[in-house]
């Protein structure tokens, strides 16, 4: 009962802090705080806690897959961003699902799926638009953010309730399909514009390099470790990396031309 109340609790509450960092920061910034694991974290204590550390360590194989998946989502989303949001969301899940296949297919080791989600979000960051979305925004309605801890709440118990039947590795990906992102996403989408979605993307796609560190981390240690030290060093990883990535995404934009002209010179 305790486990479920902390279920219905706190992954709704880390949902409900993305998007107020969204709506304070700009989408791009609630984007990266999405693309750290606050479903899929949440769901892999559950599972160890429940199933067994073994059990948790063979479901972050699942997760390396996903982040590549990821990665694919948020390229497809972007893409067809300007036909409407069920038209991308099509898309993007549609994306996500091939691209999960093809990987669990491949039966690649843990530090191969990493490699490879690495090298799937920086071409993904480099075929998404990183234009600015408008400024002008509307006051969501009083049901906003209660509508979405709902949907999230929902997800988490889904698929934790399901793990034992589908095994790790599918548990893995289910826990990992960006369900905050797209809730995030769709709402921008309806309520500022596609621009404001791609953005988002753009800045979870960002944030999925220290998703597949959290949990590569997770798939050397949890057998090993206890899963206070486990949890802990792989918390540790991925805080460090999305700070970087924070501080990075918030500095100005150097100038391409180098030193100003000094006064009175000559164009």
């Amino acid at each position: 009962m305790d486990l479920l109340l902390f279920k219905l609790v706190v992954t709704p509450l880390l949902l409900m802090a993305a998007s107020l960092a969204a709506r304070r920061w700009g989408e791009a910034v609630g984007g990266l705080l999405v693309g750290l694991p606050l479903t899929s974290g949440p769901v892999s204590v559950f599972l160890a806690l429940e199933h067994g550390p073994a059990f948790a360590a063979q479901a972050t194989s699942g997760s390396l897959v996903a982040t590549a998946a990821q990665a694919a989502f948020c390229v497809a989303y972007c893409r067809v961003a300007a036909r409407g949001w069920k038209v991308a969301l099509a898309a993007g899940g549609a994306t996500f699902a091939l691209v999960a296949l093809l990987l669990q297919w491949s039966a690649l080791p843990a530090h191969g799926l990493y490699l490879f989600a690495i090298l799937s979000i920086a071409l993904a960051l480099n075929l998404i638009p990183n234009k600015p979305a408008r400024t002008a925004r509307l006051t969501p309605p009083w049901w906003d953010l209660p509508s979405r801890m709902l949907l999230i709440a929902g997800l988490v118990v889904s698929v934790t309730l399901i793990a034992p039947y589908v095994g790790p590795e599918a548990s893995g990906v289910l826990a990992s399909f960006p369900f905050m992102a797209i809730i995030l996403a769709v709402f921008a989408h309806r309520m500022i514009g596609h621009e404001a979605a791609q953005q988002l993307m753009r800045g979870m796609t960002t944030g999925l390099l220290g998703f597949a560190s959290f949990f590569f981390v997770l798939s050397l240690t949890l057998t090993h470790w206890n899963l206070l030290a486990a949890y802990g060093t792989a918390i540790l990883c991925v805080l460090t990396i999305q700070a970087i990535s924070l501080y990075r995404m918030r500095l100005p934009t150097p100038c391409l031309h180098g030193k100003s002209k000094p006064e009175g010179s000559t164009p």
